[in-house]
């Protein structure tokens, strides 16, 4: 499996913002406006390798500057601009990754990506959103046994951040 391939030199991370009750979207769109958490989403993720879901994509309506999107789709025909990947599974996206010799890459979503890439992840970055929206689209629940918290920084609400979060980053226990 190539999850042993990835270890020594691909270092897999996920990247999301989720609320208390697990909500991460709803009609395909983010649900909430936090200036602070897109700015650094935009800081970790420039220069890297981004790898998503087709719906997750078209919600973004075009590949975010200075990064590499992996579009994720079984739509065989799903085309995007050149420079940028459409494969047709996690295992596809991880083995191109691989493959360019990559260090870093990020998870962006949506909600299958996230349950299907969590055993594979080195590390979780979690935007927790002091929250409870209705949604449709949910993260999965994952064990804290396996996930140590390394570190979290706290954002208040302001006039460009609609709810308290903190950014929380989660590292995979060594068993």
């Amino acid at each position: 499996m190539y999850a042993k391939l990835t270890k020594k030199a691909l270092k897999i991370s996920l990247i999301v913002a989720k609320a208390h009750n697990n909500v991460i979207g709803k009609d395909n769109q983010l649900i909430w406006r936090l200036h602070s958490d897109l700015k650094l989403f935009k800081k970790i993720t420039t220069g890297h390798h981004i790898i998503m879901g087709r719906k997750t994509y078209e919600s973004m309506g075009k590949p975010l500057p200075n990064r590499t999107s992996i579009v994720i789709t079984r739509n065989k025909n799903f085309e995007v601009p050149e420079g940028h990947h459409v494969v047709h599974s996690l295992d596809e996206a991880i083995r191109l990754c691989i493959s360019k010799n990559l260090d870093q890459i990020y998870i962006i979503g949506g909600a299958q990506i996230y349950s299907e890439s969590i055993p594979l992840c080195d590390e979780m970055l979690i935007t927790e959103v002091d929250a409870n929206p209705e949604g449709d689209a949910f993260f999965p629940e994952f064990s804290l046994l396996e996930w140590r918290k390394e570190q979290s920084e706290q954002f208040s609400k302001d006039d460009k951040n609609e709810f308290n979060f903190e950014f929380v980053t989660y590292k995979r226990v060594k068993s």
